[in-house]
């Protein structure tokens, strides 16, 4: 199985489907309904991207991983679906036009090393959209981060697959550290079982902070709702989102 293929089917098999289902719906009541562009950050294997395909948007998927990329091409292609795929860093967005919508879900802004970084992710989805566009955004919480994940293990064991995961708290203030480890199947005639490990950093910050920061970039009129519903984040939500109008 090639790299991107074993990461892939590692990723889309661990992977809760109905979060995808969830992020659809939650985009889908707070866009406005004038909306057809969406550039979505972070869009991995395009499972949410060929969901706003499907739902008549003209959309564009952004991921640093080509393999990633490669995994979303073949899965619009099997969907009947046209997306327009590009390798990039939602550091710098400068030459990926402009869209009525910017999406990033999957907590993928915690990923970014630290508040300059979001600084610099907000700053840039600011220029890209157009005049009253729309960013829609989610992040741990800081309970999540904090109280939930710390020493946190899963472990899932198939006859072609296993998968270990073990949460750390990290160094740094409102941060944790993911420990995979997985066992792919080589050959499916074969006993032989490939290894491999990954460390997967994030970290969060506090709603004030968020706002702070889109502030900052430009933003105003900024929502905020927690675990996939139209209600304030209470001090056990776990997943905070943002909804944002520039």
């Amino acid at each position: 199985m090639a790299t991107y293929e074993t990461f892939a089917f590692v990723y889309d098999t661990v992977m809760d489907s109905s979060l995808y289902e969830q992020w659809l719906a939650f985009s889908n009541r707070h866009l406005p309904k004038e909306t057809e562009e969406i550039l979505e950050l972070a869009c991995g294997t395009g499972a949410l991207a060929v969901e706003f395909a499907k739902e008549g948007y003209a959309v564009t998927g952004l991921d640093l991983s080509e393999e990633m990329l490669m995994m979303a091409y073949n899965r619009a292609v099997n969907e009947e679906v046209e997306v327009q795929w590009v390798e990039g860093d939602m550091l710098d967005l400068s030459e990926v036009g402009q869209y009525q919508a910017v999406t990033c879900f999957s907590d993928s802004l915690c990923y970014m090393k630290n508040r300059q970084e979001v600084q610099q992710v907000f700053d840039e989805v600011h220029r890209v959209l157009t005049d009253e566009g729309t960013f829609i955004f989610d992040v741990h919480s800081i309970y999540q981060v904090d109280e939930v994940f710390p020493n946190y293990s899963y472990h899932e064991n198939d006859e072609d697959f296993a998968f270990l995961w073990d949460s750390f708290k990290g160094e740094k203030e409102h941060s944790i550290v993911h420990e995979l480890t997985f066992f792919v199947q080589e050959d499916e005639n074969a006993e032989l079982f490939v290894r491999h490990d990954e460390v997967h950093e994030e970290r969060t910050y506090s709603v004030d902070n968020y706002l702070t920061m889109l502030e900052s970039a430009g933003f105003y009129n900024v929502e905020v709702y927690a675990d996939f519903e139209d209600t304030a984040p209470t001090k056990e939500s776990k997943r905070l989102f943002f909804v944002c109008r520039k």
